[in-house]
């Protein structure tokens, strides 16, 4: 069976064992689109809209690598911020034994000591989760591990938005029509919302027992206006498939050889490729698989066996997955609303490495 066969097969049989009602693709090399499509429909009601191409998805914590990141590369890109820049000049709460020399790069790379949430319900703005976050106990010395903590990139949203000037939202739009790819919104507008796959409130959320459309899942953002570093991005396939592109061309090009002309006209330039590679870098802490946000390839990854060690993704709650491998020049984009009446974390995860085995293939 061919790779998009296989593959498609993974994803209808996902449907049919209710793992989750929709979903779309999008697999592609540096320069186009090899494979896209919708499947299932936009919630398990019998009569629910079938999902389509243009169905926007919750893409959870794909907000990190897609928004946050791109955000905080502009930033360094224009000097506006360094890498290597203590927390405590952006925030005068972080104060304490161990928090001293945290640094950027270590919210970026999970490493900063974080937990992984609060302890208690979400505070009701930004002022109250800055003072919360900056004041929670720390789980173990920074840079001696890396703990997955939705908390540092709640704060490293709060610091872009401080240092760019702008809010999150602003700053990502910019680059998103910059780069041309094509609907990812935070907190959508009304006439996107009803191109949303639907998402179910956690039995914890205050909004559990309706359906959310167009409106961010997790509770932290919600609490944030829909807008925060770890959630709260919306997206098509397409419009994911077309920024893994420009991260993808960047990083098999670094040295430009696309030559002046091309490259004038090529959107993945608006970063350096030296900094982009740095972005993808595996960290140096220990037994760390982390980078500057994005994760990297290990055997046992969501993104399954067949991908190459220079390999970078993310996964999200609701059921996504980005997946570039800059070696084998592909992407993988796999959007899905798991969380609307659909099936377990380790089931979605079953389904994400039998997926990207399969689309290994095209």
């Amino acid at each position: 069976m061919s790779g998009p066969a296989h593959a498609r097969q993974i994803v209808s049989e996902a449907v049919r064992a209710r793992v989750f009602p929709a979903a779309a693709v999008d697999v592609g090399t540096s320069r186009d689109s090899l494979w896209s499509e919708a499947f299932g429909t936009l919630t398990f009601d019998a009569e629910a809209a079938p999902a389509m191409r243009e169905t926007l998805f919750d893409l959870a914590s794909l907000t990190k690598v897609i928004a946050t990141v791109s955000v905080a590369m502009d930033l360094v890109t224009r000097g506006a911020m360094r890498l290597d820049e203590p927390v405590r000049a952006f925030f005068p709460e972080w104060v304490g034994r161990g928090r001293e020399a945290t640094t950027v790069a270590d919210l970026l790379e999970h490493a900063a000591g974080l937990p992984a949430r609060l302890v208690d319900a979400p505070p009701s703005g930004r002022r109250e989760f800055e003072h919360e976050i900056c004041a929670i106990a720390l789980e173990y010395e920074p840079r001696t591990g890396s703990l997955y903590s939705d908390l540092d990139f709640i704060l490293l949203g709060f610091l872009l938005a401080a240092r760019g000037g702008a809010t999150l939202a602003a700053q990502f739009d910019a680059i998103a029509g910059a780069l041309g790819a094509g609907p990812l919104p935070f907190a959508p507008e009304p006439p996107l919302r009803r191109l949303a796959a639907p998402t179910l409130p956690l039995s914890e959320d205050p909004r559990r027992g309706r359906l959310l459309a167009g409106e961010v899942h997790d509770s932290y953002a919600s609490a944030l206006g829909g807008v925060a570093g770890h959630a709260g991005l919306f997206g098509t396939a397409g419009a994911v498939g077309a920024f893994a592109r420009v991260v993808l061309r960047a990083l098999r090009n670094p040295a430009g050889a696309a030559g002046a002309a091309e490259a004038s006209r090529d959107a993945s330039t608006r970063w350096p490729a030296h900094l982009v590679a740095r972005f993808a870098a595996r960290s140096c802490v220990p037994g760390s698989s982390r980078a500057l946000g994005w994760d990297t390839m290990l055997p046992t990854s969501s993104c399954g066996t067949r991908m190459s060690a220079t390999a970078i993704g993310h996964t999200g709650f609701t059921g996504t997955s980005l997946w570039i491998d800059p070696e084998r020049d592909r992407y993988f984009v796999l959007l899905a609303n798991r969380v609307c009446s659909g099936g377990t974390l380790a089931q979605m995860r079953q389904v994400r490495r039998a997926f990207h085995d399969a689309a290994a293939a095209i």
